[in-house]
Parts: structure tokens; C-alpha cells; sequence
């Protein structure tokens, strides 16, 4: 009961996009994954990702989830999938000990946005650009799908950020990101503290972003020349999770463990 909670749903290929959707603000996770068949070459499966708000084109923590339940529902104890999403391919890697799964995955070369006003940003959560980062501008970054990045000089603010969610809202749709992703990294560590806040109080913040993850690590990589991160997340929520990264080649792999906690039919004829 730590991390980010995630449902999969398997042989999803005749489920309408409507009942995915429903079922997405019906399960009221972060995000909610269907296993399709794929129709892209090279691939193993297709992965559809919903937020309760609608579809999202990659996600990070619901492509791990997916990869270990698609396993355990196999009875793999190692296997490496390609998953199809609307962002591209991406390899997963997946190490099953039981229900417990260790997994990986190469999320999409990064793409570097706008930097922005880190006064703008963090005004939103109850700060100021007094509290930025000076070595860490703000600034949208993509491994598959924008987030926006905000560093703090210390990590002590995190736990009093208030977010205003409707400002957030607004300023996540301005640049096409889906989370504002407030962090403080200590480069010489290797190590970062961060908190997730989407752009809607009905889903709020998130305990675990992998596919935010990815993007700061290639933008500490950028900026610090440092190429690996252990990035802990969801403490101020009671919902501790711990995120890897590195640079691997032109890509970031983003790793974690899941488990599997629940497994069950889902009738969608009645």
C-alpha cells in the first residue's frame, strides 16, 4: 500500500474507448492501463493509458506496472516486451520474484522545451522564485510526454508546497504538460526529493511519475553532467516510492519495483 497504485486490464482489444475511460474514473488511480494487441512492428503488446481526465499518449509508472502484470499474467520470471504506445516503442525489462516485480524501461530520447519563469511556476504551489534552484532553470522536458520540471534550492520547502490547482491546471495546459514535478535534486549525491501535482484536485498529486522521472534526469544530465538519479517521491502523501534513472545512450532508463496485490474478472457484458 506505498507507491502508485495501478489497474491493468488485459485482452482489451473490444473495449471501447468510452468504457475505458469510464473505467478510468471508476478505478480514480492516476492512471488506469489496458494490454491490447499491437500493430506496430517490433512490438509485443499495445498499451493504452488513461487518466480519469482521458487518455494520455505515455505514462511512466503505469508502463512498468503493465510490463509486471503482463508477466506474472504469463507465468515469466524474466522477459524484456516492447510496448506500443502513442509516444513510440519502448523496451521493458522485467525480473519477477514471486508477485514482486523489479522493472525497467528506455522511455524516449529527450526532448528539451521552453525554459520558464520559475517565480510563474512556483508561485502555483505556494513559493517563489526565491526558492528556485539557480543552477536548475525551470523548463519543460519530454521523454514521451511534457512535464513541467521546477527545482528548489532545498528540499525542506517540499512538504509545505500548498498547490492551487486550478493555476496549476491553467499552466500545464500553456505549455501541453500533464504534471508540474517540484523537486530538489543534490547533484553530488546523485539524488533528488520530489512531489508531482497534476492539473486537476479531482486526481491531485501523484505518489509516483516515472515518466516525469525520466526528464529530470535528463535535464540534471543537461545542465549538471550528472546521469543517474534516485529520485524518492510520495513521502508527504504516506505513499513512498523510489525511481531510478540513468542516461543509456541517447535515452533514459527509469526502473522500480511493483507488485502485484489484486487480480480478479471484470465483466463488461453486464
Amino acid at each position: 500500500m506505498t507507491g502508485n497504485g495501478l489497474a491493468v486490464v488485459h485482452d482489451a482489444d473490444a473495449v471501447p474507448d468510452a468504457v475505458m475511460h469510464a473505467l478510468a474514473r471508476e478505478t480514480r488511480l492516476s492512471e488506469t492501463s489496458f494490454v491490447q494487441s499491437a500493430d506496430a512492428g517490433g512490438a509485443d503488446y499495445r498499451h493504452r493509458i488513461w487518466m480519469p481526465s482521458g487518455e494520455i499518449p505515455f505514462a511512466g509508472h503505469p508502463s512498468l506496472g503493465a510490463a509486471a502484470a503482463v508477466a506474472h499474467a504469463r507465468d515469466k520470471r524474466r522477459a524484456t516486451y516492447v510496448q506500443q504506445t502513442e509516444a513510440g516503442l519502448q523496451p521493458v525489462e522485467v525480473e519477477m520474484d514471486g508477485r514482486l516485480a523489479r522493472v525497467s524501461m528506455l522511455q524516449e530520447p529527450a526532448r528539451f522545451g521552453p525554459e520558464l519563469d520559475p517565480d510563474e511556476v512556483l508561485q502555483t504551489v505556494g513559493l517563489d522564485g526565491d526558492d528556485a534552484d539557480p543552477a536548475l532553470p525551470a523548463q519543460v522536458v519530454s521523454t514521451g510526454v511534457e512535464q513541467m520540471l521546477v527545482q528548489l534550492r532545498s528540499a525542506a520547502a517540499l512538504s509545505g508546497l500548498l498547490p492551487d490547482y486550478d493555476r496549476i491546471g491553467a499552466l500545464l495546459r500553456a505549455y501541453g504538460a500533464i504534471v508540474l514535478y517540484v523537486s530538489a535534486v543534490d547533484v553530488e549525491a546523485g539524488t533528488a526529493h520530489a512531489r508531482a501535482f497534476t492539473g486537476s484536485a479531482a486526481i491531485g498529486e501523484d505518489p509516483a511519475t516515472g515518466s516525469a522521472a525520466g526528464p529530470l534526469c535528463a535535464h540534471v544530465a543537461e545542465r549538471a553532467g550528472v546521469t543517474a538519479l534516485d529520485i524518492v517521491q510520495g513521502e508527504e502523501m504516506r505513499r513512498p516510492s523510489r525511481l531510478r534513472a540513468a542516461i543509456e545512450g541517447d535515452r533514459v532508463r527509469v526502473g522500480g519495483d511493483a507488485v502485484v496485490v489484486l487480480e480478479g474478472t471484470l465483466h463488461l457484458d453486464a
